[in-house]
């Protein structure tokens, strides 16, 4: 499936996008549904309640969304989740957003799987000009693994990575950094991925939703997880970016990459050039704040013309905020934001 109509190549390229800070927008992050076949216990509750299928964007939607992004200046776009290889016909989207690659104005389309499915599609992935994937994997050990996704199977994941990598896929692997769940573990799967040619990027978890767990139970500063990691290994500084908030360092004893995400010890708010945008179309300009602005509804109003809704887009981004205020409190206190990741997309 082809969506929406291509590009006109004679026409002149919009202004950027310019948040009222100077950073200039190019990064979006688009869910393509809030429905996981993982129930993490950092991300969601055991019974989530998902959202109705009538409030999701269509595929066409979705296509028309993201190609008015790449209008405005959009050139690196990550499609995600929940769990983005769940959603009917996403390779069909995929495959329509390939034209973006194709003609030049978009320079990389990405997603971020839980891998389950990713064995199932890795070649095609490949063949519609993904060059990476992001591959969230928070310990290799089977029975933790299913313990931490309730009912997750890591040899199904693993398969994927495999398939991923045979395809001539680039993948990083995600780790949340968990106290209480993997933390002894960390050096062992840092020492995995660079084996297979992998960088891995170390995340610290995030007060978004509410879950049965106590997230001061869950939290592990990565400062002291790098603290630790440095006593064994030698990790230099890079100053390599990838359109996203991690930094990052070489572990010189593996020869890898090795990520840091530290939203709650040190934002990383004053290069921000991402938002993000769920699969209802509300686009959230911080994924630690509320501000959002409804797109679906200029979608749907205006089934024709897309100008109204670049005007839209335009007018959210001129109010995006400085950062975010996470902070993990005391004991029982609500998270920072209701809505769980698998809403916003991770």
């Amino acid at each position: 499936m082809r969506c929406a109509v291509p590009f006109d190549g004679d026409s002149a390229p919009a202004a950027p996008l310019v948040d009222p800070f100077g950073r200039t927008i190019d990064y979006v992050r688009v869910s393509v549904t809030d429905r996981c076949d993982l129930r993490c216990t950092y991300c969601m509750a055991e019974r989530q309640t998902f959202l109705p299928r009538a409030d999701l964007l269509t595929l066409e939607e979705l296509d028309r969304l993201c190609s008015a992004f790449i209008d405005l200046g959009t050139t690196r776009l990550r499609l995600t989740g929940g769990e983005p290889l769940i959603r009917k016909g996403f390779m069909d989207l995929v495959a329509g957003l390939s034209r973006h690659l194709d003609g030049g104005r978009l320079k990389e389309l990405t997603l971020t799987t839980n891998g389950a499915r990713l064995a199932h599609h890795a070649e095609a992935l490949a063949r519609y000009g993904v060059k990476r994937i992001n591959v969230s994997i928070d310990t290799l050990d089977p029975d933790d693994y299913r313990r931490i996704t309730r009912g997750g199977n890591l040899a199904d994941v693993l398969e994927g990575v495999e398939a991923a990598l045979g395809a001539g896929l680039k993948v990083k692997i995600n780790t949340v950094a968990l106290k209480g769940d993997n933390a002894h573990a960390l050096p062992g799967m840092i020492a995995w991925a660079h084996g297979r040619g992998m960088d891995l990027t170390l995340i610290e978890t995030m007060p978004l939703g509410q879950i049965e767990a106590d997230r001061t139970d869950q939290y592990l500063p990565l400062s002291r997880v790098r603290a630790a990691l440095e006593r064994d290994w030698t990790l230099r500084p890079l100053a390599q970016r990838t359109g996203g908030p991690a930094r990052y360092a070489r572990v010189e004893e593996t020869g890898g990459v090795l990520g840091f995400i530290t939203p709650m010890t040190h934002t990383f708010c004053e290069t921000c050039n991402r938002v993000r945008v769920t699969c209802t179309g509300t686009l959230f300009l911080c994924l630690g704040q509320d501000d959002h602005a409804d797109l679906r509804a200029v979608l749907r109003d205006h089934p024709d013309d897309d100008a109204p809704l670049r005007d839209a887009i335009r007018a959210a981004i001129a109010r995006k905020p400085k950062g975010h205020d996470f902070a993990i409190g005391e004991r029982g206190a609500a998270p920072a934001v209701s809505r769980p990741m698998s809403m916003t997309g991770g």
